[in-house]
């Protein structure tokens, strides 16, 4: 299924950030006290974007462990939920980010201004513990029996953040960065999810009715 290269998606993974204390056995990217390392995203590890109730189907997303390999990071910022504040970016040397055997790899020194050593301190203490990045794609393919999306070619990495609660790929919110046959499908199950609440909200309300006539005669 032919991929939408102008139209940015997020995701959400749940390995989780990590401060220095839990890296100081492997080698540190960067010299800095405000280090953490973690992955915003791994290869072959398929992830549920939505779950059609109505029909008990999960459409499934896996990236290719090609993925990236024409990708442009050229210079991608690290953010909180991918606005606000850049509290590290590839351009002065404060952010890694490089696909490896196990996937999207990213390290980041966030002791260079005030804002950027308070999110250290977030995710030192466990108040900020997941990650998400900002692509979009070049090229995908959809296997119809198993409902899944392979992203087989990333276009550009636009920004890594670290998020407070991951994002409910049900909301419409979400939905906007689903594409092709899993975008057509949660479509549909949003009409039919829509019909459903209009029938009940109709017939809650030719109830009331008509419990206030019974009222009124009595």
């Amino acid at each position: 299924m032919p991929a939408i290269p102008s139209e940015r998606r997020y995701r959400m993974l749940s390995t989780p950030l990590a401060p220095i204390g839990d890296v100081q056995e492997r080698e540190r990217r960067i010299d800095s006290q405000y280090y953490v390392e973690g992955y915003a995203s791994t290869f072959n590890d398929p992830y549920v974007l939505w779950h059609d109730s109505w029909n008990g189907v999960d459409y499934t997303e896996v990236i290719d462990p090609g993925a990236f390999r024409d990708a442009d990071m050229s210079d991608v910022i690290m953010q909180y939920d991918h606005e606000g504040h850049v509290y590290a970016r590839m351009s002065n040397g404060t952010l890694i980010v490089e696909p490896d055997e196990h996937g999207l790899f990213i390290a980041a020194d966030l002791g260079r201004a005030s804002s950027s050593r308070a999110m250290y301190e977030e995710i030192e203490s466990g108040l900020c513990t997941r990650m998400s990045w900002a692509f979009t794609v070049a090229e995908d393919a959809y296997d119809r029996e198993t409902h899944t999306t392979r992203i087989l070619r990333v276009k550009k990495v636009y920004d890594v953040s670290a998020v407070s609660l991951p994002a409910d790929p049900n909301t419409e919110i979400s939905a906007r960065t689903l594409n092709g046959e899993i975008g057509r499908a949660y479509k549909e199950f949003v009409r039919h999810r829509n019909r459903q609440n209009n029938s009940r909200a109709l017939a809650a309300a030719s109830i009331a009715i008509a419990r206030s006539k019974f009222r009124k005669k009595v």
